[in-house]
């Protein structure tokens, strides 16, 4: 007996779309300084064998990152929550902007041709939001539409896809963009604790956008054909952002139980996602994972059954930037895209885990 594979237009359907969001174009974007890991456990001072460990054994290389100013000793000052917000709302914006028009450039479009903005960020908050501030520093038309997803953490990314897929369907011929900016370096606390060098150790400031269309006109990359979500309830507290009252500013915490957690339940949401599709996990010729970690990679390789082609992006965005929360698997695809490997009628998933604690998928087609 054979299972028949749906057609493209077969399973737009199941989104409840009528038309089918395809990837116009990407770019990316970092803040203006990066550091070894080596050169960041100097500059920070920190001598401890166990919180050096955490840093050298990352599977990172390098990360972007804007540090807090030096003190009169040379050491690093922790800053403020103020200042925090404030260097969100300059780096955020500023990689915001060029990761814009890198990708506008890549889709071969110009700032007078976009209708929606998208923008997501989880390193801070600002009203008015990330998308207003971005409009106007770019002098983008004022009648563009818009929206902001602020505090979903690494998950967002493709969250804001789904948003956008619908808003695109709804809007064929149009351009949208999913704008992920997260200045990472406004997240961060310096106190010394195993808490805190687990997230100090593994984030990087980074921007990318994606620019999507409907309507059947061509587009450079793949088309989205349908989207998984699932929210582990029971782990609702092992990734969060959430008030430090002994610091006095907002401190991430990261359960060291999470790579697990989300192994396993991986293979629940992917076997949800290729439901009714006639599709196997073999027919997957593409992986974009985001960059969460590497016991996080290592986890999801392993409940899935990949090997470490397959997910050679994720590794190599991780090893030169770090984890760039939402934005992680643009950064992949950039790749993938460059590396031109793709052929028509490929199948690929994207994957994104972060809060609550959860996991949202995408199945796309070139």
């Amino acid at each position: 007996m054979t299972t028949s594979i749906a057609s493209a237009e077969e399973l737009s359907v199941l989104t409840g779309l009528t038309e089918i969001t395809g990837f116009a174009g990407v770019g990316t974007a970092v803040s203006a300084t990066s550091y070894s890991q080596t050169e960041l456990l100097d500059l920070l001072g920190i001598a401890d064998p166990k919180v050096r460990s955490v840093f050298l054994n990352s599977a990172i290389e390098r990360r972007f990152l804007t540090l807090p100013p030096e003190g009169p000793g040379g050491e690093r000052v922790p800053e403020p929550q103020g200042d925090l917000l404030d260097k969100h709302k300059k780096t955020a914006v500023d990689m915001g902007c060029r990761a814009l028009e890198n990708c506008l450039g890549s889709a071969g479009a110009s700032l007078s041709d976009l209708r929606h903005l998208c923008c997501v960020t989880s390193t801070g908050f600002l009203t008015p939001g990330l998308s207003a501030l971005i409009i106007r520093e770019l002098g983008i038309d004022p009648h563009c539409s818009r929206s902001d997803i602020v505090g979903m953490g690494c998950n967002a990314g493709l969250n804001a896809l789904n948003v956008v897929a619908g808003w695109s369907a709804a809007h064929p011929g149009e351009l949208g963009v999913v704008l992920c900016s997260e200045a990472c370096s406004a997240a961060y606390v310096l106190d010394g604790t195993m808490r805190t060098a687990v997230v100090n150790s593994l984030f990087g400031d980074g921007a990318a956008a994606l620019a999507v269309v409907s309507g059947g006109g061509r587009v450079a990359g793949p088309r989205v054909l349908k989207f998984a979500s699932y929210l582990i309830t029971e782990a609702m507290d092992a990734m969060r952002y959430d008030w430090d009252r002994a610091q006095d500013r907002f401190s991430f915490f990261l359960d060291p139980q999470i790579p697990y957690v989300v192994g396993a339940h991986a293979e629940t949401v992917l076997d949800r996602l290729l439901s009714g599709t006639g599709l196997r996990r073999s027919d997957i010729a593409h992986w974009l994972v985001h960059s969460g970690g590497k016991k996080v990679i290592d986890a999801v390789v392993v409940n899935l059954g990949l090997s470490r082609h397959d997910v050679r992006h994720t590794t190599g965005v991780l090893r030169d930037y770090g984890n760039l929360s939402s934005g992680s698997f643009l950064f992949s695809y950039e790749r993938l895209a460059a590396e031109g490997v793709t052929r028509h009628g490929d199948y690929g998933v994207l994957m994104t885990m972060g809060p609550g604690s959860s996991i949202e998928m995408a199945l796309i087609q070139w």
